[in-house]
């Protein structure tokens, strides 16, 4: 025990210490975008065990303090991914180890429904711009998309190993990203189809520019390529000794989509304008008098990214803990934030300069970025948390835990 001088132990006779038990508490848009794609040439496409809460003892006691208001527990396996409906902020779609996905009220916990029939870990979720239709993909590829109001599913498709899905921000389109390099997109519910042929390596990555009309899209192998989606062409590829060379973990663009900011696992996040394809600039975690162990930097992936609304401000996240945040005039850095254990996402608060980390502990961290001061911590998961959202008002996250169990916590501030 480390505090064996302390805490002194009396034996009596021949007694032998077979087990010490510390009794102290743990540590704690729009119709025009519809529009333009009415025009759009597309072509034809053609259980975990329950017993399994066994692994008790510590991560329990770490879990007795729990800071949130609702304990979503549907789930069976690790919960992968949740989503908010843009619409009112009132859904939740959670997509989980189970292969199942769930939609449900945040303020009840209540199911409205299961989106049932997959054959693999659910990975990616989400809900159309005007939230009628939600979409859940799984580890197989089969993406299985459902009409909200009447819970039915109205189409479904199978395609390569899924690596990413997203909807587009004004039509019922939905693009998706697969492990053989292929971006496809499709009208839904008609199911009229376009194809984006990548490098021949995992599409790690995307994000449909809010624009509408062109996404730009990471591989494998570092590259990036901006795609017109009406032509079905590459606009430019990102490459070479300028560009990442890793995998494309995270990309985030700022509210005009003149900028673009990505990560990878090599190390870098880099600052993209969109309109040219020219990098402005390069960011990455290490202290300048510390900059000897080439592997440990090689293994500080860069895991989320983010522009902030309301002020010039990025933030990276990275493995080891580190958030940084630069000033995006100057690209310097601001403040770095430490975390003990590796961030897993971040989100920028809509209207402050207020940031949100889930991270490998379990824990939701706001932050200051004016300050670089820690706002406020929300406990409550028993293991990693392995994604989070927020809402509109920044007043509610809700998080996907390796738990098994989706959170919501109501976020308070002096502010609000």
């Amino acid at each position: 025990m480390d505090n064996a001088e302390e805490d002194a132990l009396q034996l009596h006779g021949d007694e032998e210490i077979i087990e010490v038990i510390d009794l102290s508490d743990a540590e704690q848009t729009p119709d025009d975008l519809a529009e333009e794609f009415e025009d759009v040439d597309f072509a034809d496409a053609g259980n975990q065990d329950p017993d399994d809460e066994g692994w008790e003892t510590e991560d329990e006691m770490e879990a007795e303090q729990d800071d949130s208001e609702l304990t979503f527990s549907k789930h069976t396996g690790s919960v992968f991914c949740v989503r908010l409906d843009p619409a009112t902020n009132n859904l939740a779609i959670t997509g989980a180890e189970d292969d199942k996905a769930y939609v449900w009220s945040v303020s009840d916990g209540e199911v409205l429904f299961e989106c049932s029939g997959h054959k693999d870990s659910v990975t990616c979720v989400g809900f159309s711009h005007d939230s009628k239709l939600a979409a859940s993909g799984d580890m197989s590829g089969l993406i299985k998309v459902w009409k909200v109001e009447t819970k039915e599913e109205i189409w479904s498709f199978e395609v390569g190993d899924l690596e990413w899905l997203q909807w587009h921000p004004g039509a019922p389109v939905l693009l998706a990203g697969t492990a053989d390099g292929n971006v496809w997109m499709w009208k839904i519910p008609s199911g009229e189809c376009k194809t984006f042929q990548g490098p021949n390596c995992q599409a790690t990555s995307g994000k449909i520019l809010p624009d509408g009309k062109r996404a730009m899209v990471g591989y494998e192998d570092g590259t990036l390529r901006l795609w017109d989606l009406k032509q079905g062409s590459a606009v430019y590829v990102i490459k070479g000794h300028d560009g990442h060379q890793g995998a494309l973990t995270s990309m985030e663009c700022n509210k005009d989509g003149s900028l673009v900011l990505t990560g990878s696992v090599d190390g870098q996040a880099k600052l993209i304008n969109t309109s040219t394809g020219k990098i402005l600039a390069s960011f990455s975690a290490e202290n300048s008098e510390a900059k000897n162990a080439m592997e440990e930097q090689d293994s500080n992936s860069v895991e989320s990214v983010g522009f902030c609304n309301v002020l010039p401000l990025i933030a990276v996240a990275y493995l080891d803990g580190t958030l940084a945040i630069y000033d995006l005039s100057t690209h310097s850095i601001r403040h770095r934030c430490k975390h003990e254990v590796g961030i897993v996402h971040l989100q920028w608060e809509e209207s402050s300069a207020v940031l949100a980390t889930c991270n490998l502990g379990g824990v939701v961290t706001l932050w200051d970025a004016r300050s670089g001061n820690m706002v406020s911590e929300y406990h409550g998961h028993s293991a990693e948390i392995l994604d989070f959202t927020l809402n509109r008002e920044a007043s509610m996250a809700v998080t996907a835990g390796g738990d098994h169990k989706a959170k919501v916590f109501c976020l308070q501030r002096p502010d609000r």
